[in-house]
């Protein structure tokens, strides 16, 4: 079955996360992404995450449905190579400093010489213009200009972190969203174009309405750990066993179904917790009162009762968990392929689902230059005898 990206050719010239996130992204539905790696050290997250045996168990996510071929890039004929492959291309994800595709002879100017349809998607922390964009900038730096930071944690501790790379992966969705946007309007133009996807803009485009918050209401938001100031009930809660339960019971006919499932219909009507603005206000002394609930019961039992009684509810999920559910099999959340050195190896599937073009993993992660051959030869021409010559220099 094609996918909607099918025919789509995307070079990703990009390490890391942010620039192969959305090279992971274009590649799940259809897109054809060839990686072009350093000869010597391929994409640093093939040593992210090992296991007790060194191998990575990031990169068969992250390079998956990606074809590998080694190109230096600070070479020339690296960079000849690239400019063949960019003549064969529709779209170019990297993540470099802004400057260095241009230094190596290969900036959007020179790129769209040689093909006017490409669109060149460019990955970095602070974009490519503004007082900043040369400045070397990580996913956490992101997160902490783009405002998470600041509002991720507990209220007497510093900032903490999300536990993922949620700035990266965020400017990944971005720019891939832009390469979609770019191709779809080449259909009218017949030109290409950059996207400029910055880590702290995409960050910040999540980021509610905190900066009105602060110019118009004069409210600086702050850390409030596992809740949000005056929405309650909303918070996790022990189980008999200690499990830790989200119940999201804020809006006021949920609120009745929570006090009926708990069998205190009376606490509906109480001037504390009558309506939104009550609960926010006494949200400590509901939440000490959901919890004494929850705890005298198994959680299997807790659980039942709040979905029968039409409650959001759900336990907080260790990779264990999202495994062993029964949901997320029936919706083939999780696709396992085999790995030729790891064996049977799972990994998140594609979303969202489309109906009548879906995306799908077809193959994990390829070893370093495992297709050189195949792309340096079937694609561009180039003879054995050639590609010997550019193996013994290092180029590939």
């Amino acid at each position: 079955m094609r996918g909607p990206l099918d025919g789509v050719r995307v070079l990703e010239a990009g390490t890391l996360i942010a620039g192969p996130f959305c090279g992971q992204l274009l590649g799940d539905f259809g897109a054809e992404v060839i990686k072009i790696e350093d000869p010597v050290r391929g994409d640093p997250m093939r040593q992210w995450r090992t296991d007790d045996r060194g191998r990575s168990l990031w990169w068969p996510v992250i390079a998956r449905n990606k074809r590998s071929v080694t190109c230096n890039l600070r070479d020339a004929d690296g960079q000849a190579l690239v400019r063949e492959l960019v003549a064969r291309s529709d779209v170019l994800v990297e993540n470099f400093r802004p400057g260095t595709l241009e230094r190596w002879g290969l900036g959007f100017d020179e790129l769209q010489r040689i093909n006017p349809r490409l669109v060149l998607v460019r990955v970095t922390g602070y974009g490519q213009s503004g007082p900043y964009a040369h400045r070397a900038g990580f996913g956490s730096v992101g997160e902490a200009m783009g405002g998470l930071r600041y509002v991720t944690g507990e209220p007497d501790r510093p900032p903490s972190r999300a536990g993922i790379s949620i700035g990266d992966s965020l400017a990944g969705t971005f720019a891939a969203l832009g390469a979609v946007m770019a191709l779809f309007a080449r259909q009218t133009t017949g030109r290409g174009q950059v996207v400029d996807s910055a880590i702290y803009e995409a960050v910040l485009a999540m980021m509610e309405c905190l900066l009105p918050e602060w110019e118009v209401g004069g409210i600086r938001r702050e850390r409030t750990g596992a809740v949000l100031p005056g929405i309650a009930p909303s918070n996790v809660y022990p189980s008999a066993e200690g499990a830790d339960v989200l119940i999201a019971a804020n809006r006021d006919t949920v609120f009745e179904r929570l006090c009926e499932a708990m069998g205190r219909p009376e606490l509906a009507t109480d001037p504390r917790f009558a309506d939104h603005g009550a609960r926010g206000e006494h949200a400590a002394e509901l939440d000490a009162i959901v919890a004494g609930w929850s705890a005298g019961l198994p959680t299997d039992d807790l659980l039942r009762r709040l979905h029968d009684g039409g409650v959001p509810a759900g336990v907080a999920y260790t990779a264990e968990d999202v495994l062993a559910d029964e949901h997320v099999a029936a919706r083939d959340a999780v696709v396992r392929l085999v790995h030729r050195q790891l064996g049977e190896f799972p990994v998140q599937n594609v979303v969202p689902k489309l109906s009548d073009t879906p995306g799908r993993v077809s193959r994990l992660g390829p070893e370093l230059g495992e297709d050189n051959d195949e792309v340096f030869g079937r694609l561009l021409g180039i003879g054995a005898e050639e590609l010997g010559r550019l193996r013994s220099r290092g180029v590939v």
